[in-house]
């Protein structure tokens, strides 16, 4: 026997070229989401590429699993045009709604988040981290589909964005880029415990502070600035601020 049989004879196959098919049911369902005449054309084709997944991963209920999540896309896309108004109202670059669903990479990766977390709670689990693995590769935003997210949730730039499993993310938050809102400790007997921060509502988080354990809670109306690192809890109407001194002195010619 030759070594490429060898090779293909002794490892289990795991179908990763189901990666590719994901990417394209993403797409075309952030497509059919908001582009009525690529509903029009295209909803069939969402769906059999869903079932195309499902029957890969050897889930006998696919057809089931699709009307359960299909029944919540009107919801999703009332929430998401809550995110994109967010959005528009406070970022000043921003001109008007359509660049929002056009061109920010915020609002897309809010918006796969909305639909993996759909699909995570009814436990399909693979296929809804899958997606956020996805737009995680176009955006550099790292949303775990169990994380729980509120209404008008704004991300602004949003590169190297951390958001855990566990995590809580009441109503009208954002969050600036680089922000992580992670575990304090890293142990799988940890899994079934929440481990994720929880942000009430009406909080800003600037770029890259840290915010970390299953415990604290940021409470509402505050505000979190840049660089800060966080392992305990903050009242509510809490300014936190990280101090350093800055020293400019005149450089030699």
């Amino acid at each position: 026997m030759s070594a490429t049989s060898n090779y293909r004879n002794s490892f289990t196959s795991y179908n990763i070229c189901l990666k590719d098919t994901v990417e394209t049911f993403s797409k075309a369902l952030f497509y059919m989401l908001f582009d009525e005449e690529y509903r029009e054309h295209k909803s069939q084709f969402v769906e059999d590429t869903f079932l195309e997944i499902t029957s890969k991963l050897q889930l006998d209920h696919g057809e089931a699993l699709w009307r359960q999540f299909e029944s919540q896309f009107t919801s999703i896309r009332e929430k998401l045009d809550l995110d994109a108004l967010a959005i528009l109202q406070g970022d000043p670059a921003a001109k008007n709604l359509t660049e929002v669903y056009l061109a920010y990479p915020g609002f897309h990766a809010i918006a796969i988040h909305r639909l993996s977390h759909a699909l995570y709670n009814l436990k399909s689990f693979v296929i809804s981290r899958m997606m956020s693995e996805h737009v995680h590769g176009l955006t550099g935003i790292d949303i775990h589909p169990g994380a729980t997210i509120g209404d008008s949730f704004y991300i602004d730039h949003g590169t190297g964005i951390v958001i855990g499993e566990t995590a809580i993310i009441k109503n009208n938050v954002k969050i600036y880029q680089g922000v992580t809102l992670g575990g304090l400790q890293i142990k799988k007997s940890l899994s079934a415990t929440k481990r994720h921060p929880t942000i009430e509502d009406n909080v800003t988080i600037y770029a890259n502070a840290t915010i970390l354990g299953g415990d604290i809670v940021i409470g509402a109306n505050s505000i979190i600035g840049a660089n800060v690192w966080i392992t305990q809890s903050i009242p509510a109407n809490s300014l936190v601020t990280y101090q350093t001194e800055i020293q400019i002195s005149t450089r030699n010619k």
